[in-house]
C-alpha cells in the first residue's frame, strides 16, 4: 500500500440528492436499464497513461505534477501499479487500459525493455488476481520515442517497421496474457509533414501489410479480443492516414481487414476530423466496425485534442444513443482516455474527475436508453423514409436510369420538398437530457 490516496474511502452510489463530493449520483452500478446493468452496459476503463504517467505539460509548458512514482526504475514502476490500483479499488470501474510504455521503465535496449515490461505485466497480473479490474485492452506507444518521428509501420526505415512490429507484438502478448478484451492500434505517427519526402503508395502498403501481420498474430496466439483501429485526425501529424472512421474502413476495404478489424473511436479524434461524436459512432456501426470508445471532450475554444473529461449531458446521450441502436458494446467500453488539468495538482483531483465523468456519462446512458425505448426519434426517422418500402422504391433501385424515366413520366411524378422537422426532434432529445 502506498499513501497517495491516504484518507480517500471507496466511492458509494448515494442519488441524485447526495451532497458529498465524492459519491456517485448517477452512477448505480447494479441499476438494471434494458435488461442489463448499468456497469455492464458502460463498462468503464480508465486510462493508465493520462492517469499515472502525464507530468502535466501542454504544447506551451512543462511538468506541472509531482508524481513519487514518476522515474525510471522498476521499483518506481510497481510503486505505480501500486497507486492505479489503489484508485481503481476507490473508483470500483470494472476496467483499465495501458501502453507499454505507461508502465515499464525503458531500457537500455529492446531486449531489456521487453524484459522490464514482462516483469511489469506479471505484477499487475497478480494484483488483477487479487481482485483488481479487468484489462478493456491494451496497446503499444508508438509515438513518444524519438525513433517514432516519422512514423510506426509507415517509417521509411525498415527497422523502425521492425521495432513496431516487435513492441506489437509484445504487447499483444501481454494483453493476451492479462486476459484483455480487445487490441488497439493508434497510429498517432502514421502520417506524413510533407510531400516533398513521402511515397503515400509505398506507406499505405507498409501499414496495411503491419495491420494483416496484426490479424495474423492474433489468430496465431489465440487472441479472442478485438483489434481496434483508433482513426485519430492531423495531431501530431499533418495529414494522417487514419483520418476518421470512413478513411479508415476504406482503408480496411482495401486490405481484405473489414471483417477483422473494428474501430475504438475518441470523441476528440471526432472533433478534430470535423464531425461530431454520434456521427463517427453512427458511421462505424452503419458499416459494422463500431468496437469501443475513448470517452473525453475537448476545450471548445482551442484547437488541439485537450483530453479533457466528459462533462456535457446532451452530448454524451447522443453518443450512447448511437452504441445502443448499434446493439450496445461487447468486448469493447468506455475508456476515459481524459486527463486532469495541469493546475490539478492534489491526488483527490483526480478521483474527483473519474467520479464526475462517471456520472455524466451514467446520466447520458439513461437518458440515451429511455429515448430509444419510447422510440420518438426511430419512428421520426422510419416516417422520413417510408416511402422506400414500397415496392415501386425497392425495383426502382434494382432498375436503372431508363426504368427510373419511365417511372416519372407515367406515374407524372412532381415531388414537393418535406420538412425535416430537426427543430422538432432536437426538441425531443431535450426532454430527456
Amino acid at each position: 500500500m502506498t499513501d497517495f490516496f491516504r484518507d480517500i474511502a471507496p466511492v458509494r452510489f448515494e442519488g441524485a440528492d447526495s451532497t458529498s463530493e465524492l459519491a456517485y449520483r448517477h452512477y448505480d452500478p447494479d441499476e438494471m436499464i434494458m435488461g442489463k446493468r448499468l456497469e455492464d452496459h458502460l463498462r468503464f476503463g480508465v486510462a493508465w497513461w493520462h492517469s499515472f504517467a502525464w507530468p502535466g505539460g501542454d504544447p506551451f509548458g512543462g511538468q506541472t505534477l509531482e508524481r513519487p512514482w514518476f522515474g525510471d526504475t522498476m521499483d518506481l514502476a510497481r510503486m505505480k501499479a501500486d497507486v492505479a490500483f489503489e484508485l481503481f479499488a476507490i473508483l470500483g470501474q470494472p476496467f483499465f487500459c495501458f501502453h507499454d510504455l505507461d508502465i515499464r521503465p525503458e531500457g537500455a535496449s529492446f531486449a531489456e525493455s521487453t524484459r522490464n515490461f514482462e516483469a511489469i505485466v506479471d505484477y499487475i497480473g497478480e494484483k488483477m488476481a487479487a481482485g483488481g479490474p479487468d484489462l478493456l485492452w491494451g496497446t503499444a506507444n508508438l509515438f513518444t520515442h524519438k525513433r517514432f518521428m516519422s512514423g510506426a509501420a509507415t517509417n521509411p526505415d525498415p527497422d523502425v517497421f521492425a521495432y513496431s512490429a516487435a513492441t506489437v507484438k509484445s504487447c499483444m502478448d501481454a494483453t493476451h496474457k492479462l486476459g484483455g478484451q480487445n487490441y488497439v492500434l493508434w497510429g498517432g505517427r502514421e502520417g506524413y509533414e510533407t510531400l516533398l519526402n513521402t511515397d503515400l503508395k509505398r506507406e499505405r502498403d507498409h501499414a496495411g501489410r503491419f495491420l494483416q501481420m496484426v490479424v495474423e498474430y492474433k489468430h496465431k496466439i489465440g487472441f479472442d479480443g478485438a483489434i481496434l483501429v483508433e482513426p485519430k485526425p492531423q495531431e501530431p501529424s499533418k495529414h494522417q492516414y487514419d483520418y476518421d472512421v470512413a478513411t479508415v474502413y476504406g482503408f480496411l476495404k482495401e486490405f481484405g481487414l473489414e471483417k477483422e478489424v473494428q474501430m475504438n473511436i475518441e470523441q476528440g479524434h471526432a472533433i478534430l476530423a470535423g464531425h461530431s461524436f454520434e456521427h463517427e459512432l453512427g458511421m462505424a456501426a452503419s458499416l459494422g466496425i463500431l468496437g469501443s470508445i475513448d470517452m473525453n471532450r475537448n476545450d471548445y475554444q482551442s484547437g488541439w485534442d485537450t483530453d479533457q473529461f466528459p462533462n456535457n449531458v446532451p452530448e454524451v446521450a447522443l453518443a450512447y444513443y448511437e452504441v445502443l441502436k448499434a446493439g450496445g458494446f461487447t468486448t469493447g467500453g468506455t475508456n476515459f482516455d481524459a486527463k486532469i488539468r495541469r493546475q490539478s495538482l492534489d491526488p483527490v483531483d483526480l478521483v474527483a474527475a473519474h467520479v464526475g465523468a462517471m456520472d455524466i456519462c451514467a446520466r447520458g446512458f439513461k437518458a440515451a436508453a429511455k429515448m430509444l425505448e419510447d422510440g420518438a426519434l426511430e419512428d421520426a426517422r422510419a416516417a422520413r423514409y417510408a416511402g422506400w418500402d414500397s415496392d415501386a422504391a425497392q425495383s426502382m433501385l434494382s432498375g436503372g436510369l431508363e426504368a427510373c424515366f419511365d417511372r416519372v413520366i407515367a406515374d407524372g411524378i412532381a415531388p414537393e420538398p418535406r420538412s425535416g422537422q430537426q427543430e422538432r426532434l432536437e426538441n425531443i432529445v431535450n426532454r430527456y437530457v
